[in-house]
């Protein structure tokens, strides 16, 4: 474990650890039609209870998968509607957040071993913007998008979050946006059965390795995690918490459950804030 745990005053450029500093969050993104859920809408507003307003945010999402870190546009472009077959309302939202281009410069500069790469044309897709619209609905904080770069073994995504630490002392807000179950064929829309063992297994062991903090088992959640390949049939909505786990790299932080529950039968909405 003490592999993945850097020396605390090495994130705040010398200072004591009790220097200020942002929360990480790993927000349950859920099914597009959260967008619309005033009610589950609040509950992800809840994360930032008490965080003073960022400078500035950054998000990874499970949507947008590369092979090496990239950075979205830095430039105002439209955000994406990346889903089918949903309610007219869903591809009339807007949230035109400014972008953050000094963050992209820094971003480069911290991520500068894994060869950054920038997309220049690419808007929010709605891992991103959706819990933002809810948790920020004025769109007044810059925000920058940041790749999943899923090719990365789990110790290497821990690490490159780890260089990404040093921006919570910056005033930067760190959203991961994901799923802690993420199975599609076997969800059910509105079922109000009880979700199945697997979902519960899954969920359950993510969060105690969240609450004992040990990220050897998140290093190693392959051989760690119990029902992986029902939980996770392809694993993108699960990495994005091992970006969030190496950026909070302190011994003991504070973990926060916001939310928790299953929607659609199966899908976890666990959100977690790492302070």
């Amino acid at each position: 474990m003490a592999e993945f745990q850097p020396e605390i005053g090495s994130l705040c450029g010398g200072v004591t650890p009790s220097c200020p500093t942002q929360p990480v969050l790993f927000v349950g993104h859920g099914a597009p039609m959260l967008a619309l859920d005033v009610v589950k809408g609040a509950q992800l507003r809840s994360l930032i209870e008490g965080v003073r307003t960022p400078d500035a945010i950054i998000v990874v999402s499970a949507h947008w998968e590369t092979r090496s870190p990239t950075i979205g546009s830095v430039l105002p472009r439209p955000l994406m509607y990346d889903y089918s077959g949903f309610p007219a309302s869903l591809y009339q939202l807007r949230y035109a957040a400014p972008t953050a281009p000094e963050l992209g410069r820094r971003v480069e500069s911290l991520l500068r071993p894994w060869s950054v790469s920038r997309a220049a044309e690419r808007g929010l897709d709605h891992g991103a913007w959706l819990p933002l619209l809810h948790m920020y609905p004025s769109a007044n904080v810059p925000v920058l998008q940041v790749s999943l770069p899923s090719r990365l073994s789990a110790s290497d995504l821990i690490r490159l979050g780890r260089a990404l630490a040093p921006l919570r002392r910056e005033n930067v807000l760190t959203i991961a946006s994901g799923s802690i179950t993420h199975n599609l064929r076997l969800s059910r829309y509105e079922d109000p059965s009880p979700p199945p063992a697997w979902a519960i297994e899954f969920d359950e062991w993510t969060k105690n390795a969240l609450a004992r903090w040990d990220l050897d088992s998140f290093a190693n959640y392959r051989r760690c995690a119990p029902a992986l390949h029902v939980a996770h049939p392809t694993e993108e909505h699960f990495l994005p918490l091992l970006i969030a786990v190496g950026v909070a790299s302190e011994k003991s932080p504070q973990i926060t459950f916001a939310v928790e529950g299953f929607e659609h039968r199966s899908l976890s909405r666990r959100s977690v804030r790492i302070d």
